[in-house]
């Protein structure tokens, strides 16, 4: 648990046996909620979470089987994890929430608008998976390998700490990751969408993320400069002005002109 006195508790979730760890910081209005990727939990947007949390209320999440969050009996497909998380939205009580899911999580949380379009959800989409016609994990890991040769210690001691907690059925979460098919959800999200990549990001393709959010019937596409999949982890500010700025908070960047 973080010493910072701002951040309350983190606290479990179980829904059919199933449990998420939440954690929340700030408050007011919006509520955003933070959905971590493939094999990290929710300590990777403890920068974000932070400048976020100067405008609204945030949680973070650990999935079931990952962080904190105790392995569940079986591995949950990408849409059961959805309906956890529009489960805790809906005993929390948390109306129109800014979902952000950073990889893996743009998946989920593309599946909780889909399905369940009552929560009047927005979603912010940061580096996109899993790229149509390269859905193996071989071809994935090569990307990420890639996409981390140019990151800071900060991101590797990070990420390997959480790939580690992930536990021995990373091999079965990252196979639920891939059969799941987001471009069948895409359509069906009412709510506005902001794909956000990093300019140099391997993971997800520039071309696939015009895809995405073109499939998105009120996406819009923007990148930052400079920076890859990890992005976030490294120096989440970038990410969070142009966050910010596409919900009209703050002014401190032109989301349609990074």
């Amino acid at each position: 648990m973080s010493s910072d006195p701002t951040i309350q508790p983190a606290r479990p979730f179980t829904h059919e046996g199933a449990t998420l760890i939440w954690e929340a910081r700030g408050s007011g209005e919006p509520t955003f909620v933070l959905v971590h990727g493939i094999g990290m939990g929710r300590t990777v947007f403890n920068g974000l979470s932070e400048r976020l949390a100067e405008h609204g209320r945030v949680i973070a999440i650990d999935l079931p089987g990952y962080g904190e969050a105790p392995e569940p009996p079986r591995t949950p497909t990408v849409e059961r994890l959805a309906d956890i998380i529009a489960a805790f939205l809906r005993a929390e009580g948390i109306a129109a929430p800014v979902l952000i899911g950073h990889s893996m999580g743009t998946q989920v949380i593309t599946e909780v608008a889909a399905r369940h379009p009552d929560l009047d959800a927005r979603l912010v989409l940061i580096g996109p998976t899993v790229e149509i016609g390269q859905r193996n994990a071989w071809t994935q890991l090569a990307r990420l390998g890639r996409d981390l040769l140019d990151e800071s210690p900060k991101v590797f001691v990070v990420g390997a700490r959480e790939y580690l907690r992930a536990g021995p059925n990373l091999r079965l979460k990252m196979r639920a990751m891939l059969v799941h098919k987001p471009e069948l959800a895409y359509p069906r999200v009412a709510g506005d969408a902001l794909v956000l990549r990093g300019e140099d990001d391997e993971v997800a393709p520039h071309a696939w993320c015009e895809q995405v959010a073109g499939a998105l019937p009120r996406g819009t596409l923007v990148e930052v400069p400079g920076v890859g999949h990890e992005a976030m982890i490294k120096n989440p500010d970038p990410a969070a002005d142009r966050i910010l700025a596409w919900l009209g908070i703050t002014a401190t960047a032109d989301a349609t002109n990074p």
